[in-house]
Formats: structure tokens, C-alpha cells, sequence
């Protein structure tokens, strides 16, 4: 059977090799601050920001940009982004306030946290912070709140349940679209004028068609033109969920699909741990199911994807961004994962190499499942191997990486990766384009293990030095 590895090569950025390159500054960054490590390039994290700007200059209509705080705990991102001009958007009370300890603008801030306790509505209405409310429960709260501090809360209503193709796009999060003019009406008349001011809607759609976000868009805006005249409603929010590309090749995207299948149906030698077939099922030699990971190729990213957002016309054959500046009305966006492209690695030591009961190589790194771990069914992206020993006589080898938890599903990457020769101990073992929801998203503290350090690079030297990462 073929046992040749499909390799997914990914986009990389000049500063991840100044250090992915030089085994000697990484052998002292860990010397100074253990393993794993994550660095951050703070000028990559400006150059998207910029790039959405650029974007959203080009129409007519205001618009503005929060940075979706969750995607990535490393505070330095905070600062960063106010500099750049942008705001954050928080989803807890620790990362509201944070953000207030580090003096940011509560007018830069919004917080669309999906459990809003006591404390946090609190701290977001004495602050004048903008709350994305989910439900009724949450308005009752607001109001007893308000009504207690005397400070008239800033609200904003999350709604979902929008018609596509003649069915409801349900959710968790929000109202149902149908009830929201009901609960306008009882919730925001004369009476309780002194206890919200309610400036918008938003709305968060799972999966990445442009034709729901653009409909769900025309759907809200229909819903604005029926109440702006009733209540100072100044913006849309769409959440974040925009596209980015992580690969160089589709090709190499369709291959590793179609060689996954292969493997799943034996046809070919396994190419994940256990034969996983990350979302494919092998029922009596037929494929069912679909590949459960982030689409990690995509040619239709962030300008594209925005701007396909926004050219949907409704019945009237009237766009997005045409309706949007009719109405006077401000586009919201909260981008993650796709304002962190390029910005950070993740770095660990080699601690041992080992042959299991099928013959397979399984280096063991110091680190854990928690610290590179995707929301989806696994983490796409070669990683690349610095030695210190390089050997240009030796011969690849197919390897799995294992972490430290005593589990056995603790296998960093479920594909098997091909290197140019068998790791030493501490040679390093680099994961790029990390930063957004793979380095802290899941991290956790078992075994009592410490979580990675979060570093930064400000400037793009010709070479690093350990002074030139700072950590927050």
C-alpha cells in the first residue's frame, strides 16, 4: 500500500524563520522561559489591522473594528490594538476588566460574553461599556441594575433565527428575529427610557457563507429601517468568523482530502494517528461525513470574503454596503482569528523519541494538548524542525508528536508528519500561525504544569537576540 505522507505546507512570514532558523537563541529562550513558548509579532498583528482598514475605506458607510479578545490571551495584544485604533471585544468578565485596568477607552470596549453574571453587567453599566444582550433574563437583569446605580445601561440586542433558502438559521445565541420587534416594544418603551439606551444589533452566524452573512445582513437591516424612527439605533455588529488562508497550495489541500479518505477506506497506509479520519467514517467502503477541520485553504479570505459580504443584493437589488449607507448605519466587524495571520509560533523541546507496538515514531515534547489545540478535529499545518545536529546524510523519517498529559489522546498533531531526520533530545519542534485560538484557547493548568509564556517581538531585526522578546 502507498505509504508516502501528503504534506500541507504553510504560509509563513520572514520573522518566524530569523528564529525558527537559529537554534541557538531557541535553546536560550527556553533556557530563560522553559517549554513551550509563544511569540508574537506585534508589526504582523498592525499589518492586518491595517489591512481591514484599507478595506472598509474604501465604502461609504462607517464602520469599526474590535479586535475579538478570546481568540488569544496575550495582553500586550491589548495595547496594540488600541494603538492601532481599534477596539476589543471582551467575552468575560477577567478580559473586561483587564482591559479597564490597562485604561482602556470603555468606549473602545464591547462585551459580548455568552454568561454575563451579576459582576459583570456591574462593572460593564458603571463603566458605560456596550453590552451585547442574549436574552430576557440578561434585559431583566440590566434593568434591576440600572435602575439600582442610576446609570442608564448601554445595550446592544444579539438576534439570530434569520430565513435562508426557506429555512431558519438557527442558534443558541440571541432572539429570534420574528420576536424582536415584540420585545422592543415592551422592554424599550417611554417608562423605561432612563434604564437602557439601546444603540444596535448583532448578530454571530456559524460557518463561512458570504450569502447567509449578506442575508442575515438585509434581514437586519429591514428590521432597522422598521425602528429607527422609535429608537437611536447607529450600528450593525456581524461578529467576527472571516476567512483566512493558512496554506501555500490547494493542491496540496485536495490531496491530503482525497489521501485522507484513502486511509480511512484502506486503501493506503494510515496518515493520522489510530487511522483517525478527522470527520470521515468508513461505512461498508463508502465515505460518509464531512473533513471536521477549519477549511484551511481558502483563495476567498478577508478582503474577498468581506467584500462578497457586502455586494448581496436583496429583492430590490439593493447591496449590503449601499443599504448600510442609506440608512446611516454603522458595520460592526470582531475578527479573531483572521487579524492574528501571521502573528504568532509555538516552540517546544524535544524531551524523548520512541517506537510504539506498531512501529511508529512518537517524539514526546515538552508540552501539552492544551497548548496547541483546535476547536475543530485537528490542527492542519507542517510543522517545521530545528537541529542541532543537522545531518544532510540521514534519512526522512514519519513521526507523530506526542505532549506530557497521561492520556492517551494527549498526540499534539493527529497526521503524521515526514522530517528530514529523526529529532535529538532538545532539538525544537515549531508550530507556525498559532496565534489565533490554538495557543490558548483550551489551556489548562493539569498536572500542575505551568502555562507556556507569551512573548513578543515589536521590530523586525535582521537578528534577535533574547533581549528582543518581551514578555507580558
Amino acid at each position: 500500500m502507498k505509504n508516502s505522507l501528503p504534506k500541507l505546507e504553510p504560509v509563513t512570514s520572514e520573522w518566524m524563520f530569523k528564529i525558527i532558523n537559529d537554534f541557538n537563541l531557541q535553546e536560550s529562550l527556553f533556557e530563560t522561559y522553559n517549554s513551550p513558548i509563544n511569540i508574537h509579532d506585534l508589526p504582523s498583528f498592525g499589518a492586518n489591522i491595517k489591512e481591514y482598514q484599507d478595506i472598509l475605506s474604501t465604502y461609504k458607510f462607517k464602520s469599526r473594528i474590535f479586535f475579538a479578545r478570546k481568540a488569544n490571551k496575550f495582553q500586550n495584544l491589548i495595547q496594540a490594538a488600541v494603538e492601532n485604533g481599534i477596539g476589543i471585544d471582551t467575552a468575560s468578565l477577567q478580559e473586561l476588566q483587564q482591559c479597564l485596568e490597562l485604561n482602556v477607552d470603555p468606549t473602545k470596549l464591547i462585551s459580548t460574553a455568552a454568561i454575563k453574571n451579576t459582576k459583570l453587567l456591574e462593572v460593564a453599566i458603571k463603566n458605560q461599556v456596550l453590552l451585547v444582550i442574549d436574552n430576557k433574563d440578561e434585559l431583566d437583569q440590566v434593568a434591576q441594575i440600572a435602575e439600582k446605580l442610576n446609570i442608564q445601561a448601554l445595550i446592544g440586542i444579539r438576534i439570530s433565527g434569520f430565513e435562508y433558502e426557506g429555512k431558519k438559521l438557527m442558534s443558541r445565541f440571541g432572539f429570534d428575529i420574528d420576536q424582536v420587534n415584540d420585545l422592543m416594544v415592551s422592554y424599550f418603551n417611554e417608562d423605561d427610557k432612563h434604564l437602557f439606551k439601546i444603540a444596535g444589533f448583532h448578530f454571530h452566524l456559524d460557518g463561512y457563507s458570504t450569502a447567509q452573512r449578506g442575508e442575515a445582513l438585509h434581514q437586519t437591516l429591514d428590521l432597522v429601517a422598521l425602528l429607527k424612527n422609535h429608537f437611536p439605533l447607529s450600528f450593525i455588529d456581524i461578529g467576527g468568523g472571516i476567512l483566512m488562508n493558512y496554506l501555500k497550495h490547494q493542491n496540496e489541500w485536495n490531496a491530503f482530502k482525497e489521501e485522507l479518505k484513502e486511509a480511512v477506506l484502506e486503501k493506503r497506509d494510515a496518515i493520522t494517528y489510530n487511522n483517525d479520519g478527522l470527520g470521515f467514517t468508513n461505512r461498508n467502503g463508502v465515505i460518509e461525513g464531512q473533513l471536521a477541520t477549519y477549511p484551511y485553504y481558502n483563495e476567498n479570505s478577508k478582503a474577498s470574503f468581506l467584500k462578497e459580504i457586502l455586494d448581496v443584493a436583496n429583492a430590490e437589488n439593493k447591496t449590503v454596503y449601499q443599504r448600510l449607507e442609506t440608512l446611516d448605519i454603522e458595520l460592526r466587524l470582531e475578527p479573531g482569528r483572521s487579524l492574528l495571520n501571521q502573528v504568532g509560533i509555538t516552540s517546544a523541546r524535544v524531551a524523548h523519541r520512541k517506537i510504539d507496538a506498531r512501529g511508529n515514531h512518537l517524539i514526546g515534547l515538552e508540552m501539552n494538548m492544551s497548548q496547541l489545540k483546535s476547536s475543530s478535529a485537528d490542527f492542519l499545518l507542517d510543522p517545521f524542525a530545528t537541529f542541532k545536529n543537522p545531518d544532510s546524510n540521514a534519512k526522512p523519517v514519519a513521526v507523530y508528536f506526542t505532549g506530557a498529559y497521561c492520556l492517551e489522546r494527549d498526540v499534539l498533531l493527529k497526521r503524521k508528519i515526514e522530517l528530514p531526520q529523526l529529532p535529538e533530545i532538545g532539538d525544537t519542534i515549531t508550530f507556525v500561525n498559532t496565534a489565533g485560538y490554538m495557543m490558548h484557547f483550551f489551556e489548562t493548568e493539569a498536572h500542575l504544569f505551568e502555562r507556556a509564556k507569551n512573548l513578543s517581538i515589536s521590530e523586525n531585526k535582521e537578528h534577535f537576540t533574547v533581549d528582543d522578546f518581551k514578555e507580558e
